[in-house]
């Protein structure tokens, strides 16, 4: 055997030599997920639309007109899965997506069987519905990649809270004295004169203002205020953001999302409010 010795790298270091190789391998495979995704939605896409296409045309529809009948059915399928990614991004249900995705796809699959006619061979139905379910899954599947990658790309700012140590010591024992009593002409004169106490005194509320502890309180304060501001409404994004910009604080969007989210998590009644329109 050589004399040359084998070295490891210490546990630190090779944690770092490894993690750039992981996020590369993850990197990779979400982008070959997106398309692989993409791919199947617009072949699936494309099938629903030819077999449409040609029961456009069996019905007095052509050139054009046969071409674009499609997406009067088809165009239900993305613009409702695209509210719906829309509506999980600001945590709400949107019952009108749901309505449109479906009657989208329900359309397509029954368009699409029907332009089979009488057929004594059931795989061809089974043919004819396979490319519009594809779509509305492959389109699905493709939206929730999309959500996810929104998801990572937001950055939330939290500060966490510093502890106060107080340290507390003992007062120094004061021998007791005996008390004497007063004169009377003392006593007198001391009626007219104020009070003076050593010691500490209460602050009312409206004699120093108290700031909030954190940046993520500061935050939650300013957007809290937005909602009387704008007249009782939820404010947008762009609210958000100008009013942070304007105190010097972080305003990235999911800095916003997240600080309107808490305040309405504080506050319940304030998700009923109508929204804001961004000036």
């Amino acid at each position: 055997m050589s004399n040359a010795e084998l070295t490891l790298p210490p546990s630190g270091l090779a944690g770092q030599m490894t993690a750039p190789a992981r996020w590369d391998a993850q990197t990779w495979l979400a982008a070959s997920a997106a398309v692989l995704t993409t791919a199947l939605t617009a072949v699936s896409f494309w099938l629903s639309f030819e077999a449409l296409h040609d029961l456009a045309t069996a019905h007095r529809l052509q050139g054009e007109r046969a071409w674009a009948w499609p997406a009067t059915v088809d165009a239900f399928i993305a613009i409702g899965e695209v509210l719906i990614l829309r509506a999980s991004l600001m945590r709400r249900v949107d019952w009108w997506a749901i309505v449109l995705t479906a009657a989208g796809s329900l359309g397509s699959i029954a368009l699409n069987v029907a332009g089979v006619g009488v057929s004594d061979d059931p795989l061809d139905y089974v043919v004819a519905a396979v490319p519009p379910v594809a779509a509305l899954l492959a389109f699905g599947v493709l939206m929730r990649q999309v959500h996810d990658f929104l998801l990572s790309r937001q950055q939330v700012v939290t500060v966490p809270l510093t502890p106060v140590m107080t340290t507390l010591t003992a007062a120094p024992e004061v021998p007791e004295i005996a008390e004497t009593p007063a004169p009377k002409e003392a006593l007198e004169a001391l009626e007219g004169e104020a009070v003076v106490t050593t010691g500490p005194q209460p602050v009312s509320a409206g004699d120093a203002p108290l700031e909030p502890v954190t940046q993520r309180d500061r935050i939650d304060s300013i957007v809290r205020k937005l909602y009387d501001s704008l007249g009782q409404q939820r404010p947008g994004t762009r609210h958000i953001r100008q009013a942070l910009a304007d105190a010097g604080l972080p305003n990235s969007d999911g800095t916003c999302r997240e600080a309107r989210k808490r305040v309405e998590k504080a506050q319940p009644n304030l998700r009923d409010l109508p929204d804001a329109l961004a000036a």
